[in-house]
């Protein structure tokens, strides 16, 4: 179904739920346009959907690696993903919110496959790029997130993807469940035992 015809479609459907309604709204004619053109192969369209919402992905993706060129990599693979899967967006969330759900998989994927390469570093080991940060974020908060990004890095990718979609991002267990497809009782345990886990690594690295 074009996307055009998903919005006219969910239009006609007047015993809607309001919450179908609601996110319709969210939805502008001129991404519903630039879907659709997209949709048809026109290139302009989908280059002015991802100037709309490539600082959003950009920073999402910035809790995934912090080496540029991977990070830089990351955010191209999600653009892909996007417009490969552009046919099945169901106008039932905001656009940017279907995104993300995309970029938690590239994400997750990436940390996965690097898992299996078992390149772990030991923090003493790590050198921190500073320059994404912005010229009014204090030196400390860097610093700080810069240390959570290599400690999440020791542990599995299961338990650093509800870490940071949890306590970084601060995603309700709901939310977090929508977005990694698990249930909410798979969500509350993973994040239980890697807040176990990461505990005692931070207890291992004497830090606090």
């Amino acid at each position: 179904m074009r996307a055009s015809e998903a919005s006219l479609h969910h239009a006609d459907q007047s015993a809607e739920p309001a919450e179908a309604t609601s996110a319709l709204q969210m939805i502008t004619e001129e991404e519903t346009d630039w879907i659709e053109r997209s949709l048809t192969g026109n290139s302009a369209a989908f280059a002015s959907l991802v100037k709309r919402y490539q600082q959003e992905v950009a920073a999402q993706m910035w809790r995934f690696s912090r080496d540029r060129n991977i990070h830089e990599e990351l955010v191209q693979d999600v653009f892909v993903e996007v417009y490969r899967s552009l046919g099945s967006f169901r106008f039932e969330s905001p656009l940017l919110h279907w995104m993300r759900k995309i970029a938690v998989r590239v994400g997750y994927r990436y940390w996965k496959a690097k898992d299996r390469k078992k390149e772990k570093v030991s923090l003493s080991q790590i050198t921190y790029d500073s320059t994404e940060a912005t010229s009014d974020q204090p030196k400390s908060a860097e610093e700080a997130g810069n240390l959570l990004h290599a400690m999440l890095e020791q542990l599995p990718p299961r338990d650093r993807m509800i870490l940071t979609l949890i306590y970084w991002e601060e995603h309700t267990v709901e939310e977090a469940a929508e977005v990694t497809g698990w249930s909410q009782s798979l969500v509350k345990v993973q994040a239980f035992r890697a807040r176990k886990k990461l505990k005692l690594l931070l207890q291992e690295q004497g830090t606090t």
